[in-house]
């Protein structure tokens, strides 16, 4: 994953928090506690706060933050002809998601069905029939709740607005206006030390603290001087953190739920972001050496480390993962086959498809590592 900054000032890097980016954090701790092991004890607590109602309708959408990290959590980044800086409290930026035009937040909230495209844009589904189909094909394979959440974004996306933004007031009041107290301070002492050290260190040793999986990439040659961001993920892509369509600028967003992912914002059209964890938990020794050494064989191919990068976030099936990846289904199910064999997959049917994940409890045996690694 590579951000290109070249002649971009540095006063146009920006480390601050974001509570509706923070919020998509804490929804994605709730939904898939696996992935945030010290925050169990947090995550119990909080689910059994729950009204009813809250929880019911945090289930009917939570594909927006259990297997991807919908934009609609960092709409400053995506406002056109506006500041890209975050809210300071959350009805700002609720405020800012209000902002967005319709195909932007269609766009964002459709990521869980076009993760395949996301770096490259394309037609709206909103205005292009083709577009809008295939949508609602990939919805289906994912379950009856997306593929509905689908068809009403679709026909109305004002309702589902309208409907989103409650969800998310009522978060508030439910149990993150008190998680955001205790949090925000954190965040913030952490956003003003890494703009202190972007300021008198600079942006190479900025990076470092903010994540060893990022660094600075200056280059030189025929074509002129260029300097990149690189983010060692499993995950391609690249933008430009100059665009002139949203305003030159980066932001980094510190999460104090967070860790073990590091995203990188790269829609076209938006302002780039870097949302970086702060702080790590330990994780559990490895399982024993023959199991240990029957796993990380599995794992060798680098084609199924990639698979795993999917399969860690949600049930895929066969067919799903050919076409994100760009290989026939007979080559997924003979991958598949390999990191079942050593244990490393669960399976279930649902209806009439196969879904396939990644069991993190036996990845968090392997170490934090790999699990950083695929969830990064």
């Amino acid at each position: 994953m590579s951000i290109d900054i070249t002649g971009l000032p540095t006063e146009r890097i920006t480390f601050e928090t974001s509570p509706l980016a923070e919020l998509g954090m804490a929804l994605h701790a709730l939904a898939e506690p696996g992935h945030h092991p010290g925050l169990h004890g947090w995550a119990t607590a909080t689910s059994a706060c729950l009204k009813p109602d809250v929880a019911d309708r945090l289930h009917e959408a939570d594909f927006l933050w259990r297997t991807t990290f919908s934009d609609v959590f960092m709409p400053f980044a995506g406002v056109r002809g506006g500041s890209g800086r975050t809210g300071a409290t959350l009805v700002e930026d609720l405020d800012a998601l209000d902002r967005l035009d319709d195909e932007q937040f269609v766009s964002s909230a459709l990521e869980f069905t076009c993760s395949s495209t996301y770096g490259i844009g394309g037609p709206s589904a909103l205005t292009a029939p083709a577009t809008r189909e295939r949508a609602l094909e990939l919805a289906a394979a994912r379950g009856p709740k997306q593929l509905d959440f689908t068809r009403r974004l679709l026909d109305d996306p004002s309702v589902v607005r309208k409907w989103l933004r409650r969800l998310f007031e009522d978060c508030e009041q439910a149990f993150f206006a008190d998680t955001w107290r205790r949090t925000r301070v954190q965040l913030a002492a952490d956003a003003r030390h890494k703009s202190e050290l972007l300021r008198y260190k600079g942006l190479a040793d900025a990076l470092h603290a903010v994540s060893p999986a990022l660094s600075l990439d200056e280059q030189g040659g025929a074509g002129g001087a260029r300097t990149l961001i690189r983010a060692d993920k499993l995950a391609e892509g690249h933008t430009n953190a100059v665009d002139p369509a949203v305003g030159a600028g980066l932001s980094f967003i510190p999460s104090s739920f967070g860790w073990p992912h590091l995203m990188v914002l790269h829609a076209p059209g938006w302002r780039p972001v870097i949302h970086y964890p702060v702080g790590s938990p330990e994780l559990p020794s490895p399982a024993s050496v023959e199991l240990l050494k029957l796993r990380m064989e599995a794992l060798a191919h680098p084609m199924r480390m990639r698979l795993c990068r999917n399969l860690a976030r949600s049930p895929y099936t066969t067919g799903e993962l050919a076409d994100s990846h760009g290989i026939t289904a007979p080559e997924v199910s003979r991958h598949l086959t390999v990191l079942k064999k050593a244990g490393l997959l669960t399976t279930q049917r649902r209806g009439r498809y196969v879904m396939h994940q990644l069991d993190l409890q036996v990845v968090a045996r392997l170490g934090s590592d790999f699990l950083e690694g695929v969830l990064r």
